[in-house]
């Protein structure tokens, strides 16, 4: 017997696009079919007449229960994994990846089981991952643990080339100990994910920014500029080169000078993979000069509409394989507590819009392909970071995540219909398609706007690297 069959809509499977039938029992996908071909009776029928049937979304860069830095302040913590999980499931996302940062003292293993225990385990609705994360001065031994990292399930590994702000003196990586982590990482099946800006360039604008006494935070792109990401990009690549297997994930790729120097990289046959944000993609640097424009800001700053449209091309092209978030959902109060370039808060509310977002403004506006759409929002993402065929698919043996999209939803978003914060960037963005049913390992999650999932319903995912995506362009 089946416990679900899901029939009538447009399927989107790694083979194609097809009106197909597809049958779920337990946990995982166990036939995708001719229509009306499965003959086993069925638990329950849900008719995707008219709608999209698609493989869960991944978002492969949050940040929860995440430190929001202030300068003579305590620091707050940016939303749990229940909160972030709850609107994700809302926006047809059922796996996040988030970030265990190794903490001087400890072992990379007891850094991400103490994260596991005081965050996430039995807090999430969504299935979740996590990235070690290195920074700072990171000693031998540290640097040896990374093969084991890799082995237990922690394949990649996120490391910093600027220290982003004035105040946050640790986050850059030391170039020496990044060649370091890219020889293990290449020998042991690994992939190294890099926030891109040249630090030299980065901390001396700030200081000309401020002797120019121009200070207020709607000068963030003069000082996070696409110089910056250009130089750093190109000089991150040009290590990996001389590492043999060496690839890279580009995380929250913000300007064309960055697409370009991945999309250099990819035709050299690195495997070199670019991320961006859909909110990068979607606001120039005009937005920081709108009423609270803190709220559009994440790091690195927004930049110019040439910068928008490359990000298009670079998604449609596949230069950019992945769109995430960067999100660290916080209330309206704290993401507004800074106002100067060296203080506003960063990250994004966003992980709820994301599929709706990239489906209106790529597939309805700009034409893109609904299997260009699937690799932007999930399959890519598993492929890459180590999850695939497990999630990011619609096939046989696949775990039953599944999103339906709704076509002919037409509607202005309203913070107020958004699930993840007091305050939504998004707020007025016209949306043509929406997720309208998300199932998470063969349950229906969220169904005609109501949660149905239990906030202990995530499981901690391993993840392994499939060696095709090490020796090339792969996706």
């Amino acid at each position: 017997m089946l416990d679900l069959l899901i029939r009538g809509g447009q399927v989107v499977t790694p083979h194609g696009v097809g009106h197909w039938d597809v049958a779920v029992k337990g946990e995982r996908i166990v036939a995708v079919a001719q229509p009306g071909s499965l003959t086993e009776d069925v638990g329950r029928v849900i008719d995707a007449g008219g709608k999209i049937v698609v493989p869960g979304g991944i978002d492969p860069h949050v940040h929860c229960a995440w430190p929001i830095p202030m300068p003579g302040q305590p620091t707050s913590l940016s939303g749990p994994p229940e909160q972030v999980s709850r609107a994700a499931l809302f926006g047809g996302t059922t796996t996040l990846i988030d970030f265990a940062l190794w903490t001087p003292g400890e072992t990379i293993e007891q850094s991400i089981e103490r994260r596991d225990a005081e965050d996430w385990r039995g807090r999430c609705y969504a299935d979740y991952a996590f990235h070690v994360m290195l920074g700072g001065e990171i000693p031998p031994e540290v640097l040896d643990q990374v093969p084991e990292a890799i082995q237990a399930g922690f394949p990649s590994v996120k490391v910093f080339t600027t220290d982003i702000t004035p105040s946050r003196r640790g986050r850059k990586i030391l170039f020496g100990h990044l060649w370091e982590i890219l020889q293990r990482t290449a020998r042991h099946g690994g992939v190294v994910a890099v926030h891109g800006e040249d630090d030299d360039i980065v901390m001396h604008m700030y200081e000309r920014l401020f002797r120019e006494g121009r200070v207020g935070f709607e000068h963030l792109p003069e000082v996070h500029n696409t110089l910056s990401e250009d130089l750093a990009f190109r000089r991150v690549i040009r290590l990996a080169e001389h590492v043999e297997g060496a690839a890279l994930y580009m995380v929250h790729t913000s300007a064309a000078t960055g697409v370009r120097a991945i999309e250099e990289a990819r035709a050299k046959g690195l495997p070199i993979y670019g991320e961006t944000l859909h909110h990068y993609a979607s606001y120039s640097s005009e937005a920081y000069r709108r009423t609270n424009g803190q709220i559009y800001h994440t790091y690195p700053s927004l930049k110019g509409e040439e910068d928008c449209a490359a990000l298009w091309d670079g998604m449609s092209t596949g230069t950019i394989g992945t769109v995430a978030t960067d999100a660290i959902c916080t209330p309206l109060q704290v993401k507004l507590q800074g106002s100067r370039i060296d203080d506003t808060t960063g990250g994004n509310a966003g992980v709820e819009p994301r599929m709706g977002i990239v489906y209106t403004e790529g597939v309805a506006r700009r034409g893109f392909s609904l299997e260009r759409f699937v690799d932007l929002t999930s399959a890519n993402a598993a492929r890459i970071l180590g999850l695939y065929p497990q999630k990011g698919a619609i096939a046989p043996g696949s775990d039953a995540d599944i999103a339906i999209l709704d076509p002919s939803v037409k509607r202005t978003l309203r913070k107020e219909d958004l699930h993840e914060t007091d305050y939504s960037p998004w707020e007025g963005w016209e949306v043509a398609g929406w997720p309208v049913m998300t199932l998470i390992r063969g349950k229906v999650a969220v169904e005609d706007g109501r949660l149905l999932a239990e906030p202990s319903g995530g499981r901690r995912l391993a993840r392994k690297v499939d060696r095709r995506m090490l020796g090339g362009p792969a996706c």
